[in-house]
């Protein structure tokens, strides 16, 4: 369990950085944890920027409960 939170964490943490990195220099134009978010939730349009920050740092967090995770 311990390695699956690890790498659900990693990759979302990874796709809340891209997804940084994307709105702010255009990069990496393949990443779209966002795009169906803020295309069609309301509240979220025009609110990339924090999305993804949010996103981020949910990933972190999530890297962090598996590392305080005891082996079983």
């Amino acid at each position: 369990m311990k390695r699956i939170l690890e790498f659900v964490g990693g990759v979302v943490l990874i796709g809340g950085i891209a997804g940084v990195l994307r709105e702010l220099t255009g990069w990496f134009p393949f990443m779209g944890f966002t795009r169906f978010l803020t295309e069609n939730v309301s509240f979220l349009q025009g609110r990339e920027i924090i999305t993804n920050i949010a996103i981020a740092v949910l990933g972190f967090a999530i890297v962090m409960i598996a590392d305080t995770r005891r082996r079983t």
